[in-house]
């Protein structure tokens, strides 16, 4: 069985060597969904009885790893010196300094690596997390699948 949970969250980033705009700082409103596979559980009188996973289990667990890490701040490449010299001249910026450059690809890469560990185990029963997808645009995303 499979089940999927979407957030959403603002962020700001830039591609450094892009050709065109989105070289430039700019923000996004991203949309993570996050899919899971596992067996439904069988047992009487608990609260995820019926369930994979408690949807708003997926969800606390996306928040506290990544959502929350990632809302209304600036991921920023750690490469991309001149932007981060820029952010560290405002007081108490949230800034992410990311491995990658911050395309929806990498970030999508990202945060399946952060989650996929926390999702494997939850509830004493296999689960995987099996896709994610970022939304960068209602009509652009990136999808990683296990």
């Amino acid at each position: 069985m499979q089940i999927t949970r979407r957030l959403e969250f603002d962020a700001g980033h830039r591609i450094p060597d892009h050709k065109s705009q989105c070289r430039n700082l700019h923000g996004h409103r991203y949309v993570i969904e996050i899919t899971l596979e596992g067996e439904v559980a069988d047992a009487a009188g608990e609260s995820d009885n019926g369930m994979v996973m408690d949807f708003s289990d997926i969800k606390s667990i996306a928040k506290n790893l990544v959502v929350d890490a990632w809302d209304h701040a600036f991921l920023a490449y750690k490469g991309d010196t001149a932007v981060l010299d820029f952010l560290a001249t405002l007081p108490n910026h949230k800034t992410v300094i990311l491995e990658h450059i911050p395309t929806a690809e990498n970030l999508a890469r990202i945060a399946f690596t952060i989650l996929a560990p926390a999702y494997q185990a939850s509830y004493g029963r296999h689960l995987q997390l099996k896709k994610i997808r970022l939304y960068e645009t209602p009509n652009c995303w990136a999808d990683v699948e296990a």
